[in-house]
C-alpha cells in the first residue's frame, strides 16, 4: 500500500473519508479539526502528499511556493471566522517530536480565545 493511500488527509482529499471541509481548490484543503484546541481550529492541507516541514529541500520549488499559497488561505479563512481582530496562532508540526501526529503536511489556524508564549 502506498503512503497515499495509508494517509488519512490523503484519503480526506481523495473524498474516501468525510469531514467538514470549509474550503477547497486544486491544490489545498481546509477542514475543521476533529479535536480542536480552540474554538476554531482548522487544518488547512496541501493536496500532495508531503509527510513534513522537515522533508523538504531545494528541490521542492513548487511545493515552497504552495506553502504560501496555505498561508494566503490561512489569511482568508481566519477573516471569514472573525479572528482578524483578535489574532489568531498558526503552528505547524513537524515530527512526533514536535507533535505531528499526522504525516502529512498541514498548518493549524486556531483563534478565538487567548493563547500563552511559549506554546506547550
Amino acid at each position: 500500500m502506498s503512503e497515499r493511500e495509508m494517509c488519512l488527509f490523503c484519503k480526506i482529499a481523495d473524498k474516501k473519508i468525510p469531514c467538514k471541509m470549509v474550503y477547497e481548490d486544486d491544490s489545498v484543503f481546509a477542514i475543521e479539526d476533529i479535536n480542536p484546541k480552540a474554538p476554531v481550529h482548522l487544518l488547512v492541507i496541501p493536496k500532495r502528499h508531503i509527510e513534513s516541514l522537515a522533508n523538504l529541500n531545494q528541490e521542492d520549488e513548487s511545493i515552497i511556493g504552495q506553502l504560501g499559497h496555505l498561508l494566503s488561505i490561512v489569511s482568508i479563512l481566519a477573516c471569514k471566522r472573525g479572528l482578524h481582530d483578535g489574532g489568531f496562532r498558526t503552528v505547524m508540526n513537524s515530527g512526533a517530536g514536535a507533535g505531528q501526529s499526522v504525516f502529512h503536511l498541514h498548518l493549524h489556524l486556531l483563534g478565538g480565545r487567548s493563547f500563552q508564549w511559549p506554546p506547550g
